[in-house]
């Protein structure tokens, strides 16, 4: 073979290669483009953490004080349901022994 004939079929090899090239890198933008407009994945649920000891204890610190409370109140509520009624009988009494003269 000639060195012409070398040259040239070095020369029709390149422009083979350079094509295969050129159409490698068409298939690889075409992917980028493509998965550039794929929508993205929204990240998976942030599961939380229900607390620890503290945040129980505090709750049944904090109702125990409430229900005490309403205890209290409620003996409070009957307390004054007997003092009214002794003061009514006592008031009726004395008005019976006023009207009797």
């Amino acid at each position: 073979m000639s060195d012409l004939n070398k040259a040239s079929q070095d020369a029709i090899d390149a422009a083979a290669n350079s094509e295969q090239v050129a159409l490698v890198l068409a298939v690889l933008q075409a992917q980028q483009i493509t998965q550039a407009q794929q929508a993205p994945v929204p990240p998976a649920p942030v599961v939380q953490q229900s607390g620890g000891a503290a945040k129980w204890i505090g709750i049944g610190l904090g109702g125990s004080a409430l229900l005490l409370a309403v205890a209290v109140s409620a003996v409070a509520v009957a307390i004054s349901a007997v003092a009214l009624t002794i003061c009514v009988l006592i008031l009726r009494s004395v008005w019976q022994d006023l009207r009797k003269g």
